[in-house]
Order: C-alpha cells, then structure tokens, then sequence
C-alpha cells in the first residue's frame, strides 16, 4: 500500500534537499501533498537558478498535488485527512517556533500541529547555523510533542562526489524515517582504521 506524506517547504538554504526528497517519494510510489512558502519558492528560485523546484516529470506525476500556503480549507488543515506522515524540508527556524508553540496561521504549520495532535509523523529538517538557544529550546518542545528533528547535515564516510551525492545521503535518512526502503544511503560498515584506534577517539 502507498504512502500518502505532506511535504512543506519553507525559505531556509536547501531547495536542492526539497526537490531531491520529493523526487525521491515520487519514485518510491508515495502520494505527496505539496506546500510551498512564498519565501521558500524565492529561495528556491534564487539556489535553483532558471530550473523549478520540481523538475518536468515530478510536476506532470498523478502523484503530486499542490497547495496553496494560505490555504487553510485545505483538507491537510484537519485531522479527519488521512495522510502517514510529514516533512518540512527545509525547515527554517520561523517555522520550528511556530510549530513549537502550536501556531497554525499558514498550511505548512497547521498540517504540521495536525500531525502532532494526531499522532503521526513529523519531520523537520531543520537548516541553520549556528543555533540560538531558544532554537535548541525550540527543538526539544518539537521533540517532546513527537517529532522528528533531522538537520540537513550530510554524513561524508560515503566519500561524496557531488552536491547531489550530499542530498540523497540526506534525503536517504528521511525516508528512512519515513520507513521506505531506498539505496540512496551510504550505509555504515566498519573501517579498516588499523589497531591504533582507541574508544576515546
């Protein structure tokens, strides 16, 4: 049985993230509902260069259906809509506080308290740096309600090549979350590190 999943994409630094996590979902067989913050089409427009968030094949999917983020008659806005899971990616720091003090006054955060209230899943894939504390306060509250909190912080032991490389090992681990089963993960094994390494590092 597919997956139906809620992806919101806000104006943080990682629209290569959003397009390669939705590209990703389409080719895994999931049904996706599409939120995109005016901020986050800016961003996207302006790391993305001429291109579109979503390339030619993901736009024309029967798979794909898009909202407006104002939208509040949605039906992601209440809980009654059946859908598995969510992911905001990128997620910026606005939209982590907002989703910690239960806000909803955009789609993205609604569907996002949604989720909370209803017990499904909830991915951030948070993108800032540093953090401020009340953005690490933030988290925990995010947290202690039963999200995710998944920075978009690329592991390198899979000895990436490209920037392409560096979103599917991201994108990888979200859909691990998500439960669905995919190859874009460089998984661990054990290095041949020699016998001088010890347990302290």
């Amino acid at each position: 049985m597919s997956m139906t999943i809620a992806v919101g994409v806000t104006g943080a630094s990682g629209a290569v993230y959003a397009r390669r996590l939705i590209g990703a979902l389409i080719q895994a067989g999931a049904d996706i509902h599409l939120i995109v913050s005016p901020l986050g089409r800016a961003v996207a427009a302006s790391e993305l260069g001429d291109s579109e968030l979503l390339t030619p094949a993901v736009a024309g999917s029967a798979r794909l259906t898009t909202h407006r983020h104002d939208d509040l008659f949605s039906a992601l806005a209440s809980g009654s809509n059946r859908t598995d899971a969510m992911v905001i990616c990128p997620c910026t720091c606005h939209t982590l506080a907002d989703v910690a003090a239960g806000r909803g006054d955009n789609l993205i955060t609604r569907a996002a308290h949604v989720h909370l209230k209803e017990r499904r899943g909830l991915i951030l894939c948070l993108r800032e740096m540093p953090l401020a504390h009340i953005d690490l306060l933030n988290m925990i509250r995010v947290s202690e309600a039963g999200g995710i909190i998944c920075p978009l912080c690329p592991p390198f032991y899979g000895a990436p090549k490209t920037i392409g490389d560096l979103a599917n090992e991201v994108v990888g681990r979200v859909l691990d979350l998500l439960g669905i089963p995919n190859d874009l993960v460089a998984r661990w094994t054990r290095p041949d590190v020699g016998s001088d390494v010890t347990a302290g590092g």
